[in-house]
């Protein structure tokens, strides 16, 4: 049998009724509920330590927080534990990471056991945001959850086709401060939306464009 490739994808800061394949009475996630329809779909399981910085941690070592000495936000993980990229790239495989890290950087913080990694800094920006790629900060125009879909899909459709994959794609989103995309933005008629970590303010006036998603329709 060939080796599976690992498609990895977290979103952050949300509960399970945030989709309707749980019951949510608030959203409609079809493109979720069609992959937890044509898998597996897990109602009874428990996390010791919910939290965004130590959960990703345990993720990645497979151990309790005590032990891979990330308890807290403000934890680093050591990048020389063992974890699962390391693992799976000795077996051959093709590793990246792209989107939210919250484990630190620098020194031996930065993801290691990847092939490739370009990852937000801290909690980094909705619209706008920079990124490190490889140890070099860029900055990208558009939105987060745009970015890390579009760079996703780029490095997969890139990669070594005859070598199996795994792939952390890691996104933002609905962390707080709770920014939309411009279409939403335009949709809402909200302004003086305003970055956490930079004084760019984002604005929209205009109404919403004829080839524009329109307002009513959902998207995952």
């Amino acid at each position: 049998m060939s080796r599976p490739n690992i498609l990895f994808i977290m979103s952050d800061d949300h509960a399970a009724h945030a989709m309707s394949c749980y019951g949510s009475r608030i959203n409609q996630t079809p493109n979720l509920d069609r992959i937890a329809e044509g898998g597996m779909r897990f109602d009874n399981c428990f996390c010791t330590n919910s939290i965004c910085a130590p959960s990703r941690a345990t993720i990645l070592t497979g151990l309790y927080n005590h032990l891979n000495g990330v308890q807290t936000l403000g934890d680093k993980l050591d990048g020389r534990q063992q974890t699962v990229s390391k693992l799976l790239q000795q077996g051959g495989y093709q590793t990246a990471i792209i989107g939210k890290w919250h484990l630190g950087h620098g020194s031996d913080s930065d993801p290691t056991g990847f092939d490739y990694w370009n990852v937000l800094p801290g909690q980094g920006d909705y619209h706008q945001p920079t990124f490190i790629e490889m140890g070099t900060e860029k900055q990208y125009e558009g939105y987060v959850t745009d970015i890390i879909t579009d760079r996703s899909i780029a490095w997969i459709t890139e990669r070594d086709k005859d070598r199996p994959f795994f792939l952390m794609c890691h996104h933002k989103a609905p962390h707080r401060p709770w920014l939309p995309d411009e279409n939403t933005l335009i949709c809402t008629r909200t302004s003086t939306f305003r970055s956490r970590r930079r004084s760019t303010t984002i604005t929209a006036t205009a109404p919403p464009q004829p080839k524009r998603r329109s307002c009513g329709s959902s998207a995952t």
